[in-house]
């Protein structure tokens, strides 16, 4: 986790006043030294980053997301902030990262966080060692109501697909539906795709449909080619929809599905030139999750 710490020390330096980057200096060297200082004391420590960090995205550029990437694969810091990454700087200079002391010091931390200050330790997690130790920790941030606080479990991070037993993961993957967090960033997604995750997100379509609510177009991630003929007919169903969003959606959750055949089909009667351009793109093997980043009105980045 050295390199983890110096990367992120580096990238900050590049961003603080002189002043702000020795407060951190200092400080992670502080937490570095300190034998049998009580819990609450380092979770003051995390409080206090608030007044010495500037506020604001760190907003990293394409070099320091590859770094990251190679540090820890799953390591996506584009959405962090400045205050996430020093958080982070401070967690990772404790000398105890292996021991069941680092676990009490955390909980105590997430015991008196703010929403912002959960934000950054639930980010940090996914770079400590022994992550199953966090297994629980991280169960709880997905059943917080705070969305900002569940994007930071479920979201640009392999901490979940590392830990979560089957049955948690699918519960952070359909209440991702539910809240509305981009499921095209939870990490690992398409490694953990089943028949009982497809099942639930075709329940979850029918509850919509039967309320006359429209179903959330990245619920077709969750089929894969899991889905059987039950979701091949949910699937043709919602490529004959009006939206754009929903046929472009529908006709990538197809050829995942195998059905290129059907998708084919689609193509030759589809006459939207930017559906046609995704259907297209399906065809020639564009499936993977992120394939959906671009069908996300409200993605920026």
């Amino acid at each position: 986790m050295v390199e983890a710490r110096e990367f992120l020390i580096e990238s900050l330096s590049r961003r603080m006043t002189p002043p702000q980057s020795a407060w951190l200096q200092r400080t992670a060297e502080q937490v570095r030294t300190s034998r049998d200082e009580p819990a609450q004391a380092f979770a003051t420590l995390i409080s206090l980053a608030s007044r010495h960090v500037p506020r604001g995205a760190w907003a990293p550029n394409a070099d320091e997301r590859a770094q990251a990437g190679r540090i820890q694969i799953g390591f996506e810091p584009e959405r962090w902030s400045l205050l996430d990454a020093a958080r982070a700087v401070l967690v990772l200079s404790r000398s105890d990262l292996d021991t069941p002391g680092v676990v009490a010091a955390l909980e105590e931390c997430f015991r008196y966080a703010d929403v912002g200050e959960l934000v950054s330790l639930y980010r940090t997690l996914a770079l400590l060692p022994g992550q199953e130790r966090f297994a629980w920790r991280a169960g709880e941030g997905c059943r917080t109501s705070m969305g900002s606080v569940f994007e930071a479990v479920a979201c640009d991070s392999a901490l979940p697909v590392r830990v979560f037993d089957d049955r948690a993961w699918r519960q952070m993957v359909i209440k991702a539906l539910f809240v509305e967090a981009p499921l095209w960033r939870v990490f690992g997604l398409d490694t953990r795709l089943d028949a009982e995750l497809a099942r639930m997100a075709l329940d979850l379509a029918d509850e919509r449909r039967s309320a006359g609510r429209p179903v959330r177009h990245e619920l077709w991630l969750c089929l894969g080619r899991h889905g059987g003929e039950r979701g091949l007919a949910a699937l043709e169903r919602e490529i004959s929809q009006a939206s754009p969003l929903s046929r472009r959606a529908a006709g990538i959750a197809l050829a995942r599905a195998g059905a290129t055949e059907n998708l084919a089909r689609h193509l030759s009667a589809e006459r939207d030139p930017t559906v046609r351009a995704t259907l297209e793109r399906a065809l020639a093997g564009r499936v993977d999750a992120a394939a959906f980043r671009d069908l996300n009105p409200t993605t920026t980045g």
